[in-house]
């Protein structure tokens, strides 16, 4: 009865786990800096997959993997995790998370539109819909948030800080959301194997192993390796970071590709770009966060679009 909505169940689950990832990296940020954290979890995600992999198929890396995927898939690593989070993190950091996530949201149609001219994907009108009713939710509620503020003033009543918008952000936030989609259209190009897809932990493993190594260049171009020595001696952060790993880029990057099998790259992003959704439960009852009128409903006009794409 479920098989219909296999894909479905699996990209919400996704959705969940970068949900609950995200707070342990928002602690783990708080403790060591995000760029650092960045770095740290794909290294602690690609040993967890080399363990699990070991367990699984007697392995440590996929080696059986064919010469091409191989290469799709570690492209997908750079575009997506090396080139698409260090500018998402360039991103948070120059406009701040509130704008930054609602440029990423726009992955989802970017998606389709690469999908549907690349990969043959054929959205009916209903599921285009459905996109547009979601992002608009999305984009509701990521725009509500810091809207009574005074411009890089902390206003006591409602705890809320605002950012300039700067040219340059916007700039790192296209490209963030770019790689991010483009990153995820090669990962299916990428699993692609004659009698189905490949393993999607095997295949998440080397897009890690490729997304490291990128960004260990980044890391040496930018000097930061003296930050990233001190880093590791703060056990708390790395203690946040460990966790955030392992629900993040392994088990969430995991299952998101495993939702590739069951159902087409837009519909999959549309459904990942509601973490900003699921976020708020957290920020009430976790971060104690007010959460007006306006959010509420733009959580609703979000999963009316999900229904859509369901139906």
């Amino acid at each position: 009865m479920l098989k219909p909505y296999f894909g479905e169940i699996i990209a919400f689950g996704t959705v969940l786990c970068w949900t609950v990832g995200a707070q342990f990296f928002e602690a783990a940020g708080k403790q060591i800096g995000a760029l650092t954290v960045n770095l740290v979890r794909l290294l602690m995600a690609f040993f967890l997959f080399c363990i699990f992999l070991y367990i699984t198929r007697g392995e440590f890396v996929p080696l059986g993997f064919s010469a091409s995927a191989w290469g799709w898939l570690a492209l997908s690593g750079i575009i997506g995790f090396s080139f698409g989070d260090m500018f998402l993190f360039s991103a948070f950091v120059e406009i701040g998370p509130r704008i930054s996530m609602l440029i990423m949201s726009l992955a989802a149609p970017l998606t389709a539109i690469i999908g549907w001219v690349f990969l043959g994907e054929i959205y009916t009108l209903h599921q285009w819909l459905g996109i547009a009713i979601t992002i608009l939710g999305v984009s509701w509620v990521v725009m509500e948030k810091n809207n009574n503020s005074r411009n890089n003033e902390l206003v006591k009543n409602e705890q809320r800080w605002v950012r300039d918008i700067t040219f340059k952000g916007l700039v790192f936030g296209f490209l963030g959301m770019t790689g991010q989609a483009i990153g995820y259209v090669i990962s299916k190009h990428g699993m692609k194997a004659e009698n189905g897809y490949l393993d999607p932990f095997a295949s998440t493993q080397i897009r890690v192993i490729a997304g490291t190594i990128g960004f260990i260049v980044i890391y040496s171009f930018l000097r930061k390796w003296p930050v990233f020595l001190t880093s590791l001696k703060n056990k708390k952060g790395m203690g946040f970071t460990a966790v955030g790993a392992f629900l993040g880029p392994f088990l969430g990057v995991s299952l998101s590709l495993f939702a590739l099998h069951y159902i087409s790259t837009g519909v999959a992003t549309t459904i990942l770009s509601l973490v900003p959704i699921f976020i708020i439960p957290f920020s009430v009852f976790l971060h104690k966060e007010h959460v007006s009128t306006r959010g509420i409903f733009g959580a609703v006009i979000a999963i009316g679009g999900i229904v859509l794409l369901i139906y």
